[in-house]
C-alpha cells in the first residue's frame, strides 16, 4: 500500500485491505452523483484487481482512519498514446476547503506520470466553482469540447 501523508490526512492506493472502508466509500458516493449507486465488495476487488484501475482513497488518522475523499484513476492505451482519465473524484463536504483534494489530485498526477501516461483528463460540472479553481491552480488548461453521455 504506498502512502503520501501529511497532517493527519494519507493518500493510499486501495487494496485488499479496503474491504472495511466499503461502508464508508457507499456513503460518499451519494455526495458525488445523485444515482443510485450499489457499490459492492465485488465491485470494489475487481478495482483493487484491474491493472488499470486505482482507487485512492484519502484517510484522516485523526478521526479512526475514516475515509474523507476518494477518486479512481483509470490508465488506458490508445493509438496516440497512453492516457490517464480522472473520475470519481469527490472529498466529503465537511472537509472541503482542507486541502485534502489537491492531495488526491497530486498523488494521482504523479501516479499518472510514473505511468507514463501523456496526458491527464477529468471532467467537472461548471458549477463546481471551486472543484474547477483547483483543476487550473494544479495546472489542467479547460478545453472547449462537448461531453456526450448515453447510459445504456
Amino acid at each position: 500500500m504506498n502512502m503520501l501523508s501529511s497532517d493527519s490526512i494519507k493518500i493510499i492506493e486501495a487494496d485488499t485491505s479496503s474491504h472495511t472502508f466499503l461502508h464508508q466509500i457507499n456513503q460518499l458516493l451519494p455526495q458525488l452523483t445523485s444515482y443510485n449507486i450499489n457499490f459492492t465488495g465485488n465491485d470494489l476487488s475487481q478495482i483493487i484487481d484491474s491493472d488499470n484501475t486505482i482507487l485512492l482513497l484519502a484517510v484522516d488518522a485523526d478521526s479512526e482512519n475514516a475515509i474523507v475523499g476518494m477518486l479512481c484513476i483509470v490508465l488506458y492505451r490508445i493509438p496516440t498514446g497512453l492516457n490517464a482519465r480522472i473520475e470519481d473524484f469527490i472529498v466529503e463536504e465537511s472537509k472541503r476547503g482542507k486541502g485534502i483534494g489537491e492531495k488526491l489530485l497530486e498523488y494521482a498526477i504523479n501516479y499518472a506520470k510514473e505511468s507514463g501516461a501523456s496526458k491527464v483528463e477529468l471532467t467537472s460540472n461548471q458549477n463546481r466553482v471551486e472543484a474547477n479553481n483547483l483543476y487550473q491552480k494544479l495546472t489542467f488548461k479547460l478545453v472547449n469540447t462537448n461531453v456526450y453521455h448515453l447510459r445504456p
